[in-house]
């Protein structure tokens, strides 16, 4: 992809996600006074999913340690991990996200910090500027995730962990409008798929014209592969579904999403 075409989709996505917090997209909500004040209290979980905690043992301290959340404005992540004790930075592509964020830490006494930018280019941190990223899943918004991965150890600091979750590719195999009409999960995509390649012309452009955020799958090789690639030692991994709330039929099948644990040695 060109850069002028990554730079569009990064637009297009800004524009598409502010649209989410009016819509009130569930990871735009943020969160409520007595979860920061259990936090405070040492009594908090977070989610890289959208269903299982975080294991505790993956965030082994919080008090005193420099924490990116990295693409994860709307108020959920950063508040909590900033009130149990870390010095948080959100960065997040949409503008509106950050405002979650910043409207908990104004309204809750939460001292955190929020940056509008790209998950790829961290260029406004030096190396080694965190002990903790992360990045819950959001990666599925950018065409490319391998620069993410390299930016993420660049900016951390050795002995530092990036907390990761992200899309099973197969989810961008199915036909999804025939599974919501006839409830039938019908394969029709080839991998890696592209919301801006994969669907037909006319298909791409009435999606775009809806004004939702444009989706990329990536392969495990770069999604996992990446991390390794990159420098970082894997050192826990679990899956997760979209909870039983969510009626997506591909969870009666396999947990569509995976997160993991790496360290920078």
């Amino acid at each position: 992809m060109t850069e002028m075409r990554r730079t569009a989709v990064v637009q297009h996505n800004r524009v598409a996600w502010d649209r989410e917090v009016e819509l009130e997209n569930r990871w735009t909500i943020p969160v409520d006074a007595d979860t920061i004040a259990a936090a405070r209290q040492g009594h908090w979980e977070i989610v890289l999913t959208p269903s299982k905690p975080v294991p505790r043992a993956w965030i082994p301290n919080l008090e005193g340690t420099d924490v990116l959340c990295l693409a994860s404005g709307g108020g959920q992540q950063g508040p909590v991990l900033a009130a149990a004790g870390a010095t948080v930075i959100v960065l997040d592509n949409s503008p509106r996200q950050l405002d979650q964020d910043l409207r908990v830490a104004r309204e809750h006494g939460v001292d955190l910090s929020a940056v509008e930018g790209d998950m790829a280019d961290l260029s406004m941190f030096p190396d080694g500027s965190f002990d903790q990223i992360v990045h819950p899943v959001s990666n599925c918004f950018v065409p490319d995730v391998r620069p993410v991965w390299a930016e993420a150890f660049r900016v951390l600091r050795p002995g530092g962990s990036l907390l990761a979750g992200f899309n099973n590719p197969v989810v961008y195999l199915f036909d999804y409008d025939l599974a919501d009409r006839e409830g039938i999960l019908q394969v029709k995509y080839a991998l890696p798929y592209s919301d801006l390649t994969s669907p037909s012309a006319e298909e791409t452009r009435r999606y775009v014209e809806t004004g939702a955020p444009l989706e990329f799958s990536h392969t495990l090789e770069d999604q996992i592969g990446g991390q390794l690639d990159a420098g970082f030692v894997l050192v826990g991994l679990y899956e997760d579904t979209d909870g039983a709330e969510e009626g997506d039929l591909l969870n009666d099948f396999m947990p569509p999403f995976i997160a993991t644990r790496a360290l920078k040695p």
